[in-house]
């Protein structure tokens, strides 16, 4: 039995950022019993050079989204970066995965070879479908969910992998 795109991408895309909301409404929860103003954890970084928590969220939603709509060959929808509180962010993620549950199978699936052109900073990037999401948008995605989870066990969050991986 062969493993469709949409099969390793929109379901895996929609149970880590499930277990990111879960994480995210415990650090919320710890914020609150410890007196901590929310912004403190927002604001973290494991390196004074590395993006902040919020913008781990920021970019594992945006990854997901962009990848979805680049797999189906359509746009993802635009969201104003101007999330400043968990409940925003919480907002976020849900609109997030409300577009992901919104794109069929069948707009997925068999974009394996189309080319897909992502326009970075410095540079294009061009992939064959297949290898965008493997090579690229999971471990890029991953990286973010990832980081997000470091951060906040980093400030003395009690998070294990079953955090991280959720539960089935």
């Amino acid at each position: 039995m062969s493993l469709s795109m949409y099969q390793a991408s929109i379901p895996v895309f929609i149970r880590m950022l499930g277990n990111l909301s879960a994480i995210l409404d415990k650090a919320a929860g710890y914020t609150e019993t410890k007196k901590i103003d929310p912004g403190v954890l927002l604001n973290a970084r494991l390196a004074p050079d590395m993006l902040p928590l919020s913008f781990q969220v920021r970019i594992a939603c945006d990854s997901a989204k962009t990848c979805a709509a680049q797999l189906a060959g359509i746009e993802p929808p635009s969201q104003p970066d101007t999330e400043t509180t968990f409940a925003e962010w919480q907002a976020r993620i849900t609109k997030t995965i409300d577009f992901l549950k919104s794109v069929s199978e069948a707009q997925i699936d068999g974009s394996e070879e189309r080319t897909i052109i992502l326009k970075m900073r410095t540079q294009e990037m061009k992939f064959q479908g297949q290898a965008f999401l493997l090579s690229f948008a999971l471990p890029n995605f991953y990286f973010h969910i990832t980081t997000a989870y470091a951060i906040l066990r980093h400030n003395g969050l009690d998070l294990g992998k079953a955090d991280f991986l959720g539960r089935s």
